[in-house]
């Protein structure tokens, strides 16, 4: 298996700082640092990458989820420093969910906390520092768990997903949205040009800096194909997943629930 190669369903994106090989335990620090340099730029990162359709698919993965207009609503968005996913949850409920925002990474969720208070959000959210891996919450607190653009970052994958199915309630809901394999001959070649080439230019342009952007392509093409993340999902114990690609496959949404 080349460096290039994708990882499995047996894991490998613990040692994969994207297509260079690390030891085990360095990553995580490795990313936090990718992020404290983007957090101020993050929205703009995330259309440069998807060309603006982020946000169509962010939209698409909260109609997905529909979550109830419910003032016992509890979700929590996982690597959401932003507060993207949660803002559109709390909005989708008439402002009645409550959600709370998980980061590993301070510069991230301090975006996300100014950005709640100029929408008047505040008191539907928490923001919360804390790692995917270790979730400082009780056995089933959640009604859903979700993640965007964040599942691939996280060193050990496995832990984190038996981690969401630990948190959530009975009945409770996974939905993961992450960039995934393109599965459209034409539109491949042309996404790999554009990832490789045109992405870490524009990113430099943007913020002063390639490097991040670098490696955020890479870990995209280091990230388990849809079916292998399904798997992965299966084995946290979830039932009934399934996963929807969107745009030919440049992302995918995964669903499990855990019944």
């Amino acid at each position: 298996m080349s460096d290039r190669d994708r990882t499995s369903a047996n894991g490998g994106m613990e040692t994969s700082y994207g297509f260079r090989k690390v030891a085990e335990g360095e990553k995580q620090a490795l990313v936090n640092d990718v992020f404290h340099k983007v957090a101020k730029r993050y929205d703009i990162m995330n259309d440069i990458m998807s060309a603006g359709l982020h946000r169509a698919w962010k939209d698409a993965m909260i109609a997905s989820l529909n979550p109830r207009k419910d003032g016992a609503y509890r979700t929590l968005d996982v690597a959401g420093g932003t507060g993207d996913i949660a803002f559109r949850i709390v909005e989708a409920t008439n402002r009645l969910a409550h959600a709370t925002v998980l980061d590993i990474n301070g510069s991230m969720l301090a975006v996300g906390a100014d950005r709640a208070a100029k929408k008047g959000l505040s008191a539907n959210l928490d923001f919360v520092e804390a790692n995917a891996e270790e979730l400082p919450f009780e056995n089933n607190s959640f009604d859903a768990y979700t993640i965007a653009f964040g599942i691939r970052n996280v060193p050990r994958i496995d832990v984190a997903l038996s981690e969401a199915y630990r948190v959530l309630k009975r009945g409770g809901r996974l939905l993961v949205l992450e960039f995934s394999e393109v599965d459209m001959p034409l539109l491949d070649r042309f996404y790999d040009a554009w990832s490789f080439k045109a992405i870490p230019q524009f990113g430099k342009m943007v913020t002063g800096e390639a490097e991040p952007y670098r490696y955020l392509v890479e870990s995209i093409r280091k990230f388990p194909n849809q079916a292998d993340f399904a798997e992965m999902i299966r084995k946290a114990g979830f039932s009934r997943v399934s996963f929807t690609n969107y745009t030919g496959g440049i992302a995918a949404l995964h669903s499990g629930w855990k019944l």
